[in-house]
């Protein structure tokens, strides 16, 4: 088998491509992330103060409406999302087509190869820190704040620029599953937000993508776990492979009950309770 650093790997065809990304230098993003991940520990700390204090402080406060503010960035991150699927799905199917399921696992040429796809994995490590004003809005129109939104928000924060820093290859993965299934979901919102009432089927449809995410994440480490412990050269750590199982399974069985209490329980939930973000 060629060696990763060395193997020559040809790219998908993209019609046009930007400037932005044909400038991309990974090597001086991975730099600042290796020196500054852990800053997400901050960020994080800084958010639960704030949304609990939050919290308290709207406890005897009349709720915020919000609404052309809350349709405004739904809109936003679902066009971000939408965009950022385009862009790195072609990497991953055109990978999966020419080189097969060890390369997509094992060797990071989405980002050391491919400036454009490279560009949008840097663009969704980001994206995770402003993604943390999701909860803004439920604290501040006194909407339900569930467990399983805020420490997905924390740990998803933590894992991404964990993982850049070290340039996991599996990510390719879970980069483009989170893109799609944002897609879907901020769009969702989005037309929630501007009064639209979509059929509740299809928050049924974003629990399930959710849950099949977490099912195919959880796969993609057992299949690296099988590379690595096969003495295949594949470009992922065993610690990073036992945080991201972990915390894929945790969600899986948080989205799990989710979905119960949600659709099969047959408990009649209010208005606010089916409008709670799922992230």
């Amino acid at each position: 088998m060629a060696s990763v650093s060395n193997m020559e790997v040809t790219m998908p065809n993209y019609s046009y491509i930007f400037n932005f990304e044909e400038d991309f230098i990974h090597q001086e993003t991975r730099k600042w992330m290796v020196e500054n991940w852990t800053l997400g520990f901050y960020y994080t700390g800084l958010y639960m103060i704030i949304i609990f204090g939050g919290q308290h402080y709207m406890q005897n406060r009349p709720r915020f409406e919000l609404r052309g503010l809350l349709s405004f960035w739904n809109t936003c991150l679902a066009c971000f999302s939408i965009i950022g699927f385009t862009r790195t799905a072609p990497e991953l199917f055109h990978v999966l087509k020419h080189y097969g399921l060890h390369h997509s696992v094992c060797v990071p040429s989405f980002i050391e190869n491919n400036r454009v796809s490279g560009f949008w994995t840097w663009m969704f490590v980001l994206s995770k820190l402003p993604e943390l004003g999701d909860t803004l809005f439920i604290v501040l129109r006194k909407q339900p704040l569930i467990f399983l939104h805020w420490y997905h928000h924390i740990t998803v924060l933590l894992y991404s620029w964990f993982s850049y820093s070290e340039y996991t290859a599996s990510a390719r993965w879970f980069i483009v599953m989170n893109y799609f299934v944002h897609s879907v979901m901020y769009s969702y919102y989005a037309l929630r937000a501007m009064g639209y009432s979509p059929p509740r089927q299809i928050a049924m449809v974003i629990t399930t993508l959710q849950l099949a995410q977490m099912v195919i994440g959880c796969t993609i480490n057992v299949w690296a776990h099988n590379f690595v412990t096969a003495d295949s050269e594949c470009h992922i750590s065993q610690m990073n492979i036992k945080l991201s199982l972990a915390m894929y399974f945790s969600y899986f069985v948080l989205f799990a009950r989710f979905f119960y209490k949600a659709y099969l329980s047959g408990e009649r939930r209010s208005k606010k309770q089916r409008s709670v973000k799922q992230d």
